[in-house]
C-alpha cells in the first residue's frame, strides 16, 4: 500500500465541524465515501494532533465539496484542521478507473520521447492546474512543462515505461537560435 493525497483542508463551513476541501483526486466519491479513512499531515507548526480522520458525510455546494468527519464536532476543531493534507492508502498496482487517466506516481520517471523514438528526457513531476502539466527533465538538465493533453502527448506507454511528446521547438526541444551560447551582437 502506498499514500496518495488526496485533498487539503480548507475553511470552516457551518459551526458543527463541516469544512471544505480543496479535492486532489479524480475519484472524490471513492476517496471521500462514507466511513473512508483518511491520513492527515497537519501544516508546519499547527496544533492539530489527529493523525486521521473518518468522513461521516460529504456534499457539494457551489462546487466545493464539503466534509464532515467524525473527529471535527465543531468550528473550532474544524479551524483547527485547516490547511492539513488529506492522504488516502492505496495498492501500489492499483490504476484509475478511466484508461485515460493516470496518477502521478504512474508518470513521474517515464522517459519522454519525441515522436520519431528519440529520448527527450524524463517526467520528473505533474504540475496541477487549471490544466495538467508534465514536467520533463531534459538529458541537459533544463525542466521544461509539457500540457498533458493528446495533441501533445499521444500516447502513455505505463508497460514501456515511455511517454510520447508531439515536440517541437520551443516546447521540450529549444528554439534553434535558444541553443547558441553566443549573446547578441557576437
Amino acid at each position: 500500500m502506498i499514500e496518495v493525497v488526496v485533498g487539503r483542508i480548507g475553511k470552516p463551513h457551518g459551526i458543527r465541524g463541516e469544512v471544505t476541501v480543496d479535492v486532489r483526486t479524480d475519484e472524490p466519491e471513492r476517496r471521500y465515501a462514507d466511513g473512508a479513512v483518511l491520513e492527515v499531515e497537519p501544516p508546519k507548526g499547527s496544533a492539530f494532533s489527529a493523525r486521521k480522520l473518518t468522513v461521516s458525510r460529504t456534499r457539494w455546494h457551489q462546487g466545493v465539496l464539503l466534509v464532515t468527519f467524525s473527529e471535527l464536532t465543531d468550528r473550532n476543531a474544524a479551524e483547527a484542521a485547516r490547511g492539513s493534507v488529506l492522504r488516502a492508502s492505496v495498492a501500489a498496482d492499483e490504476a484509475p478507473e478511466d484508461p485515460e487517466e493516470f496518477y502521478d506516481r504512474q508518470l513521474i520517471g517515464l522517459v519522454a520521447v519525441n515522436l520519431e523514438g528519440a529520448e527527450l528526457g524524463k517526467v520528473s513531476a505533474v504540475v496541477h492546474g487549471a490544466q495538467d502539466l508534465l514536467q520533463v527533465r531534459t538529458p541537459d538538465g533544463r525542466d521544461t512543462l509539457v500540457p498533458f493533453v493528446s495533441a501533445l502527448v499521444p500516447e502513455v506507454d505505463l508497460a514501456g515505461g515511455r511517454v510520447v511528446i508531439a515536440d517541437r521547438p520551443g516546447l521540450v526541444t529549444p528554439f534553434p537560435d535558444d541553443e547558441s551560447d553566443e549573446g547578441p551582437g557576437q
